[in-house]
Formats: C-alpha cells, structure tokens, sequence
C-alpha cells in the first residue's frame, strides 16, 4: 500500500492477554526433532522453571544437579540430552535440550504486539510503501521513499529516514532510529533505543583542526538479526557496514563504520568494534571487548570479557587479555599473578645470595 501524505487510519491496541494452548507431547517431539522415553502421550499446557513446574507443564533438566533431583520435579515431561536414561519419569531426549526448551517456549508463548495498524498521529513521507498487517505506534516519523514488509511492527517515537528498506515480520522497539538508505532484512528485532546509520567517526586534521569526512555509505542488516538496546551501528564511510544474517548483539553495543560481522556471530553487552574490522562466521565477542581498527577476526573466534585486540586473529582462536593472548597462557599468567610478590622477594634474595658468592669469589 502506498501513502502519499494520506491521512492514516488509527491504530488498534490488541489484547496482551495469553492465549490457552495445549499440545501433545509426541507433537512437541516431533517439533523439536526428539523422542519420548515411555509409552505416553500426556497433554502439555505450558512451560515452566524446574522447581515450579506443576502437571501439564513441560521443563528443562538445565545442570546436572536438576537431573539428580528428577525424580523430586513435579512436571508432566522434562527436556533432557538423548544420552539420558530415567525410568521414574516422561523425558523429552533431544540432541541440544536448551534450543528444544526455545523452540517449545516460543510455541506457548508467541510474541504479543500492541499495534495492528497506523497511528493517527504518525508521519508517513511521499511515496512510502507499508505491507499488509503492519502496524505502526503513535508518533512514529517514516521519512519519504521507505519500503516496510508485510506483518511488521513498528513502535512510538521510532525514526526512519528516507529511503529505508524494511523486510517483513520486523520489530522496532521504540525510540529506535534508522537513517537513510539503511537496509533491514526479514525477521530482525530492534530493541529500544538503538541507532543504526549514524555517522561513522570520521575525521581529518590539518595539524590544528579536524575536517569532518562525509560518511556516504549505509547500513546493512540481514535477515533474522536481533540488535540489542541501546546499540549504535555507524553508517560506513563508503560503501556499508554489514551485519550478516542471524547475528545477535546484547545492549550497549558499539559497531564503528565499515565493520562486517560475519553470519551467527555473537556480540556480548559493552564491546566496541572499531572501524574497517571484518569479523568472521560464528564467532563470540564476549562482555567489554575492544576491537581495534582495520583487524581481521576468523571463523569460529572466542574471544573473552575485557579483551583488549590489536592483532589479527585467524580460525578457532580463543582469545583473552589486553593485549589478549591465547586463552590457555592467559590462564597460566593468571594463576602466576598472585605470586608476584611473593616471586620478587624471592628473585631478590637469590640476587644478593649470587652477589655475596660473587664478592666472596673475587
């Protein structure tokens, strides 16, 4: 459907109350790839935490301290590994019992929105197009040639420049802005308060001032990303920043211009990614990271809380330390970091013990 500085139509406010669900155990097997340890087939109602789980209720055995008490739980059915053997009571066997504990969750407890369709006090610009069953808060300001897709959500107070691409089943949280150009992909959430497509830190000096460089480039999202609140994704300088498909960030985290990250990588809260870093597939940035600038980071890289990189780190790395080294020296240095002093008293006294028998020689 295409605005044209027409008048929306108001928004409706859906119920938030939950809706009543109940499904056969063997159906949730077969959701979750899984299998049932006994012969039953009993009804699941609803998802609940180890302790509290009543009947009807599914659960997860999450440590090995749960499963040495599953005999004491109170659920109808317990996610376990496949590996698992109990005859006292109904389990779940899966290959990965925490992403069966998600899958089923979300079955119970699908996402509820509170729009459904325009706010009567949102700004559409010229030439913008809304698909089906988008629903758009109050306040909301969609700057002129935006593309949003079918069934997406977007909240109050959010800013979309112009010329933005929105694929469809999105979620934007509010106070959320995208500047122009930018590209979000199918199934991304944007949680509040995060800026994507601000300027990249772009400046030149002359020896007294800085020159502000234009930052001309976009920003790039792919498809079922989930950023975080509160991040700031920069716009590159030329060309884009790229977050690649199924990257998930926590909040507060800052991605400098030109920087890709790789597919299903992982960015914990805090970390800072500077400028022109390329970041691989599958990686795990852990909590306060710093990442300097025109770096390359490989597939598969672990990297720990409070990294300090200022080198190029290739495959399978783990990484920790600032400056980081390998994980396992780091954990050596760290176990000799307490003896220290003890180490320099010692060093000390063997110094003076070599002076003596070298006076003692002469």
């Amino acid at each position: 459907m295409v605005y044209l500085n027409l008048k929306p139509v108001k928004y409706q406010r859906l119920a938030m109350c939950k809706i009543s669900k109940t499904k056969k155990l063997s159906d949730l097997a077969r959701m979750v790839g899984g299998s049932i340890s006994k012969d039953a087939d009993p009804d699941i109602t609803g998802v609940a935490p180890f302790e509290a789980a009543g009947p009807g209720e599914i659960t997860w055995a999450a440590t090995p301290s749960f499963l040495k008490r599953i005999n004491q739980c109170q659920a109808t059915a317990i996610i376990v590994s496949k590996n698992f053997e109990t005859d006292v009571k109904i389990v779940l066997k899966v290959d990965h019992p925490q992403v069966a504990l998600a899958q089923i969750s979300q079955y119970f407890n699908p996402p509820s929105h509170s729009y459904q369709s325009i706010d009567d006090t949102a700004r559409i610009g010229l030439k913008t197009v809304i698909g089906e069953m988008t629903g758009i808060g109050p306040y909301a300001v969609i700057g002129e040639g935006v593309q949003i897709g079918k069934r997406s959500i977007i909240y109050p107070n959010v800013v979309i420049g112009n010329d933005v691409i929105i694929g469809d089943d999105v979620v934007i949280y509010p106070q959320v802005y995208i500047g122009p150009k930018c590209t979000i992909g199918h199934r991304v959430i944007i949680h509040a308060g995060t800026i994507i497509g601000s300027d990249g830190f772009g400046f030149a000096s002359d020896g007294q001032t800085y020159h502000k460089i234009p930052q001309l480039g976009t920003v790039r999202i792919g498809d079922d990303v989930e950023i975080g609140a509160n991040n700031t994704i920069d716009r590159a300088t030329f060309g884009q920043t790229w977050i690649k498909e199924g990257v998930k960030t926590d909040n507060l985290v800052h991605i400098a211009h030109n920087v890709v990250i790789g597919a299903h990588t992982v960015i914990v809260a805090g970390v800072g990614i500077s400028g022109s870093v390329n970041i691989g597939n599958h990686c795990i940035l852990a909590g306060q990271a710093g990442i300097s600038g025109h770096l390359d980071i490989g597939d598969h890289v672990t990297i720990g809380p409070q990294a300090g990189i200022a080198k190029s780190i290739e495959n399978n790395q783990i990484m920790s330390g600032s400056p980081a080294i390998p994980h396992k020296t780091w954990l050596k240095v760290q176990s000799i970091t307490p003896r220290l002093p003890e180490l320099k008293k010692k060093i000390s006294d063997l110094e003076k013990k070599v002076e003596q028998m070298t006076q003692k020689h002469n």
